[in-house]
């Protein structure tokens, strides 16, 4: 039998006519497939109208061209299955949802033809034709409509995502700025929290790494620090260049998280953390971020940047960082001799920075840093000799320790060559 006979034609005609009499009892049968094996498109009852002039749309069309024989090339998909697409495109709703509706849409529409059929032929030849034709029919208007379908939901999430991220960084200049702004507003824009605390946090990729696919790396990761951190939401993320990103991690009520436990695994190991501290409200969005960029200049400015860094820790070098020439010239006078960049230096400075820290105890520096009482004691004196002095102002040699310790050769004097006696020196 020539499924492209007159006699079948006749017949997928006859059986798409009587299943156009019954065209809104086929839609709300498909339609009610669509939404009870797709949980993703129940949503939204707007949306929900839209959806059911789609099915109306594609069933009426799909129809029209077995009952007029009208040729796929001239048919285009209907505009209420295309503005569905878009729709559901700009609410973030999978692509494979929208496929998957139009298979299902494709079973349940064919299962209606092929009853009709049952009911119109009884010639097992004429219905193997007719079902053949009826099945290339329907399945090349599926596909082809599934192709507009893609296409119209790509321009639409593509040119809805620039437009949103364009919308999110407007919104988060002006937090930034300090100036008034609309906290409903901002918060339904950034989908984000205000009145809470943040935690703000820049992310950097190492010099060395290919920036291909860095923005994707930086997401993943201040996810996965936002989860570690067990954060009481999705945090805000806004690339900065091809390798760095700002974003905001939300508290909920918790003015505490442990950033190095964060960042620690899990992460690309040439990822780089600033964090600034835990502050609450739009004025604590834009100081925590003030602070997490102030942790990473120290982090930079040091040469080697360490893999975590909290503005807690660094907040009096940060403060500091003002003038690099400035800070260098003081350290320099701070410390004298100590300030000489050398690892036997840098074992007197770490030595003294943690006597300092444990209020002048030597027993405590001793546990802290694993060395004997006398050894510690030792160093303390070697340590002071360099200097030339006493570390009697202790509050200003402290600072100067802390600076060479973030900052090392930044605020350090070249080494010179040492002479054989002092290479036993412990």
């Amino acid at each position: 039998m020539d499924t492209d006979g007159p006699a079948v034609a006749k017949l997928v005609a006859d059986v798409a006519a009587a299943v156009s009499r019954r065209a809104a009892l086929v839609s709300e049968d498909v339609y009610e497939v669509i939404l009870r094996d797709i949980p993703e498109l129940r949503d939204d009852k707007p949306v929900l109208a839209l959806l059911s002039s789609s099915v109306q749309s594609n069933i009426g069309t799909c129809l029209q061209i077995m009952q007029h024989q009208i040729e796929l090339s001239a048919v285009h998909a209907p505009a209420a299955s295309l503005e569905y697409a878009r729709r559901r495109a700009q609410r973030g709703t999978p692509l494979t949802a929208l496929l998957r509706a139009y298979r299902l849409g494709h079973t349940c529409f064919s299962d209606w033809l092929l009853v009709e059929l049952a009911r119109q032929a009884d010639d097992a030849a004429m219905i193997t034709a007719a079902t053949l034709s009826m099945s290339r029919t329907v399945a090349g208007y599926v596909d082809q409509t599934s192709e507009e379908i893609v296409a119209a939901y790509t321009r639409e999430r593509e040119h809805w995502l620039r437009n949103r991220s364009a919308a999110r960084a407007a919104r988060i200049r002006d937090l930034l700025s300090g100036e008034r702004v609309n906290a409903a507003a901002t918060e339904a824009t950034l989908g984000y929290r205000l009145r809470q605390y943040h935690v703000g946090l820049v992310c950097w990729a190492g010099d060395a790494t290919a920036a291909v696919d860095n923005i994707t790396r930086l997401e993943h990761a201040i996810s996965h620090v936002a989860a570690e951190v067990a954060a009481s939401g999705d945090p805000v993320f806004l690339p900065r260049d091809e390798s760095s990103a700002w974003a905001w991690l939300p508290l909920g009520i918790r003015d505490r998280f442990d950033a190095a436990g964060a960042a620690a695994a899990g992460v690309d190991g040439d990822l780089h953390f600033a964090f600034g501290d835990a502050a609450r409200g739009s004025t604590g969005f834009r100081l925590t971020h003030q602070q997490a960029l102030a942790a990473q200049a120290v982090a930079l400015a040091a040469g080697r940047a360490p893999r975590v860094v909290t503005f807690e820790e660094v907040a009096p070098v940060a403060m500091m960082l003002g003038s690099a020439d400035l800070l260098r010239a003081w350290v320099l006078v701070t410390l004298g001799g100590l300030a000489t960049d050398d690892e036997h230096h840098a074992r007197l400075r770490d030595t003294l920075l943690a006597f300092l820290q444990s209020g002048g105890s030597y027993k405590a520096t001793a546990e802290q840093l694993t060395l004997h009482k006398n050894t510690v004691q030792y160093r303390i004196r070697k340590a002071e000799e360099s200097m030339g002095r006493p570390a009697g102002n202790r509050y200003d040699v402290e600072l100067a320790l802390r600076a060479s310790h973030w900052l090392g050769s930044a605020v350090l004097q070249p080494a010179r060559e040492r002479s054989p006696a002092s290479a036993g020196l412990r």
